[in-house]
């Protein structure tokens, strides 16, 4: 059995029987979230999706304090290295790239494009591929792309964790087409709520879902909220 928990934007901890993962780190300063980053369970990593502080967050302390090693694309690893971040901690020695995989346990971390901008390296996402086999993908902000559509053929997604704010990435409609291509079981919505800026209930995705993705289910989660879930069979995503 796995758990998520969303701490509220796009900060997600995912605990498996052999790693504990948290993804766009950003707790100081967010609003949403219900827990400071040192309450949370030690990590054995932390992937950050791109160099802006709403999702770079507290990945440099959180490393230093726990030991966690850092997972992100070449060129966002030396920045964060440069922050402060042992190079001893960075996965891969200078982090990784869009394609390549990374292992965490037990757990292989897939690092894929994304849409969006960043000061260094480039913008990404992550398919995660559990202990058992239950596949995630947490898309980082982007805009809808067609290559979603081959991810959906490569990998047997379970649960996709998407944003839908609009203003700065993907809004309802588009995300609920994001669905469709990836072929998921499941969905989270993520990076809405936040800020004013940013879409304000999740009703308009709700909506647009039952459209494009009407087999997608869909959970709609409150930050500080945890799934539990396990790799069931095809087509069911197993989560509760």
């Amino acid at each position: 059995m796995h758990t998520l928990t969303w701490h509220g934007h796009s900060n997600f901890q995912i605990a498996t029987p052999s790693a504990n993962i948290v993804i766009d780190p950003f707790f100081t300063g967010n609003p949403s979230a219900a827990t400071p980053w040192d309450g949370i369970a030690r990590p054995d990593a932390v992937f950050v999706t791109h160099d802006h502080g709403d999702h770079v967050g507290q990945a440099v302390d959180i490393c230093n304090a726990t030991g966690a090693m850092l997972g992100a694309i070449v060129g966002t690893t030396g920045k964060l290295v440069a922050a402060g971040l042992p190079q001893s901690q960075v996965l891969n020695g200078i982090g990784y790239n869009i394609g390549g995989t990374v292992t965490v346990g037990k757990v292989g971390v897939t690092m894929t494009q994304a849409f969006h901008s960043s000061d260094s390296g480039a913008p990404v996402g992550y398919i995660l591929t559990l202990d058992d086999g239950f596949t995630i993908y947490h898309a980082g902000d982007t805009g809808i792309f067609s290559g979603m559509k081959l991810w959906g053929r490569l990998y047997d997604i379970d649960l996709a964790l998407l944003p839908i704010g609009g203003v700065f990435t993907m809004d309802a409609r588009q995300a609920a087409l994001a669905c469709s291509l990836l072929k998921c079981r499941g969905v989270v919505p993520m990076h809405w709520g936040t800020f004013p800026v940013l879409e304000q209930n999740t009703q308009a995705f709700r909506d647009a879902l039952k459209n494009f993705a009407p087999d997608c289910r869909l959970f709609d989660m409150a930050p500080g909220e945890t799934l539990s879930f396990s790799k069931l069979p095809e087509g069911d995503c197993g989560c509760e």
